[in-house]
């Protein structure tokens, strides 16, 4: 918020008076805020580069575990910087939650894509979307002045990080790896049918192994892919071209410009700087609703329709809230009306492209090209998240308000392409949503079908024998 900003900028020129005996030049505090601010991006680049390497030696699940220990660490170093007195350790630690950030993010929604039913797989890749909404609102609720939103107590809030990294510790040990994982790279049909037991809560899983045996047949390479390789792999030419553009609007989308205006937006509608920070809270309420509502619904409505309604919503809001943004110095009542917009941005957002996104890529991509499709996907996010965070404030001070405008652009062109490409994904195994690509990408799909009723046909033999024996047994 506006208040912390000032809070760390006085931590700062403390600091800075404390070393060299004179107060900092408005220049050079502008430079270290901005460096702190940009800085968490490039740590979540580098946090999406390392995670084909990562997911290959740890795997999905140790690769989670041990990604805590960088949380754990930039949580100390955010909150000790002041009591040392070093700002470098707030730098320090932005790039390091960055990188945590970054792994988390490519490797969470993969494991739970990998574990789930394809019957609830967007459900349950959902809650990803839903816990960084909850977070976002925790964090809210805990700045408030009444809690850490103070200038003695500012720091504290960063000790928070450590909170969601120690209690993954203490429950992802008692949780299998991917069952996909143990039995496409690993090998270990054991423990991939222990993992699925688990999961499942039953013991017969012959069909779910099945299944991925099934998709295992029709890979052409059984070892792990890079990055080279999937770009230049023919069948999976738009399946990669969709990721890019998906992952490029998430961020180009323009839902972290929003924040930039809320707080002089509720200021010109005439609340105090002490409310502010009460009324903002409906923003994360709004957030984390949405975002559950989407988890309702998205194995009823599919992913593509979300998608496709979430980006069309927002380039309608963004459109009135340019015209409300003009026009709010000339009526008292227009701020309500620009808040309002904001409120429906953010829930447009949430319901589809805030999370939808993480599912599709997992989605998308067979098992031996899944890492390097979200080390892709990865770093279009933190790319794209780095150049609006260094771009928007030339746009806004070039356009005003205006600026907006650009972003109703990237909507309306993400939803059209999203239309005009996408196949929905619900209920479909990983094989038939490569399938239906097939067609796009120019790949005769014989081969394709042979494969999966070869595929299919060795399933149904298998549990013809199964079914048998379990009879001479009774």
């Amino acid at each position: 918020t506006f208040l912390h900003c000032s809070y760390i900028k006085t931590f700062y020129n403390k600091t800075w008076i404390d070393r060299y005996n004179e107060p900092i030049g408005d220049g050079t505090v502008t430079l270290l805020w901005s460096v702190t601010v940009s800085i968490f991006a490039i740590g979540g680049l580098v946090g999406a580069l390392t995670v084909s390497f990562l997911i290959k030696a740890l795997g999905r699940k140790g690769t989670l575990l041990a990604n805590n220990a960088l949380a754990l660490i930039a949580a100390l170093l955010l909150a000790l910087g002041e009591t040392a007195g070093s700002f470098e350790m707030l730098i320090i630690g932005r790039f390091i939650i960055g990188m945590d950030s970054g792994v988390s993010l490519s490797v969470l929604p993969m494991y739970l894509g990998e574990i789930s039913p394809r019957q609830v797989r967007g459900s349950i890749g959902q809650f990803h979307a839903i816990f960084i909404c909850l977070g976002v609102f925790i964090g809210q609720v805990l700045g408030l002045p009444e809690i850490f939103g103070q200038e003695s107590r500012w720091n504290f809030l960063f000790g928070f990080l450590a909170l969601p990294a120690l209690l993954q510790l203490c429950v992802l040990p008692f949780l299998p790896e991917s069952p996909r994982f143990l039995l496409m790279e690993r090998r270990d049909e054991a423990g991939a049918e222990k993992a699925f037991q688990a999961f499942l809560g039953r013991s017969d899983v012959s069909r779910e192994l099945e299944e991925v045996h099934a998709e295992s047949r029709t890979q052409n390479t059984q070892r792990t892919a890079s990055v080279l390789e999937l770009f230049r792999k023919r069948s999976l030419r738009w399946q990669l071209i969709t990721v890019i553009v998906v992952m490029s609007c998430y961020q180009l989308c323009g839902l972290n410009a929003i924040w930039y205006y809320t707080n002089g937006i509720l200021q010109k509608a005439g609340f105090g700087l002490t409310l502010i920070p009460y009324i903002t809270l409906s923003t994360g309420g709004i957030e984390t609703l949405a975002a559950i509502i989407s988890g309702l619904v998205i194995e009823k409505i599919g992913r593509r329709p979300l998608l496709i309604f979430g980006f069309s919503a927002m380039a309608v809001f963004f459109s009135l809230l340019t015209v409300f943004l003009h026009y709010q110095d000339r009526f008292s009542w227009m701020p309500y009306l620009s808040f309002t917009s904001i409120l429906l941005l953010i829930a447009s957002f949430c319901s589809g492209p805030g999370g939808v996104p993480f599912v599709l890529t997992g989605e998308l991509f067979e098992q031996s090209y899944r890492p390097a499709a979200f080390m892709i996907a990865g770093t279009v996010n933190w790319l794209s998240n780095f150049a609006v965070g260094l771009l928007f404030p030339f746009i806004q001070e070039a356009l005003q308000t205006f600026a907006f405008l650009l972003f109703v652009v990237v909507c309306a062109a993400g939803a059209v392409y999203l239309l005009v490409v996408l196949p929905e994904t619900k209920n479909k195994t990983f094989m038939e949503i490569s399938q239906s690509f097939s067609k796009i990408n120019g790949i005769p799909d014989q081969t394709h079908e042979r494969e999966m009723k070869d595929a299919l046909d060795t399933a149904a033999t298998k549990a013809g024998h199964i079914s048998l024996a379990d009879k001479e047994i009774i």
